[in-house]
């Protein structure tokens, strides 16, 4: 079992990745499929929590840019005994910039977010508790 955090900008082919690489052995927890709740944190933990206790391996698909973000993701899933591992996206502001706007509706975000989210932006390392961490090169 493990829990896989995904770490990267809005528009680096995070969801994308999930689909070709997870879909089928892992659950897909993403606040971005949470439109509706009112405390998308609790529930993502939640999520989280569930599938961990059932035994589930999981991929958490979000932006993740900070070590505080990250932090309760990774008690979580040591708590639960699984391996946790990183995922880092390293893609280019205007590279994700492009990719978001192909995307439609509540998909795309403003540019803003990107760059937002860049400047808050620090890799994940194994000092933070991953027992492993990849880079994923984004074209």
């Amino acid at each position: 079992m493990e829990l896989v955090i995904f770490v990267g900008l809005q528009g680096s082919g995070k969801t994308t990745y999930y689909h070709e690489h997870f879909a089928a052995t892992h659950v897909h927890v993403s606040k971005d499929l949470m439109a509706t709740a009112r405390n998308r944190e609790a529930k993502q933990m939640m999520q989280i929590e569930e599938a961990l206790a059932a035994g589930r391996s999981v991929v958490v698909d979000n932006t993740n840019p900070t070590l505080h973000s990250r932090a309760p993701l990774v008690a979580a899933g040591k708590r639960h005994g699984a391996r946790v591992v990183g995922i880092y996206f390293d893609a280019h502001v205007p590279t994700s910039i492009m990719r978001n706007r192909q995307r439609e509706g509540k998909a795309r975000v403003p540019d803003v977010a990107i760059f937002v989210t860049k400047k808050k932006l620090v890799a994940p390392a194994i000092e933070e508790g991953f027992d492993e961490v990849r880079v994923v090169e984004i074209a």
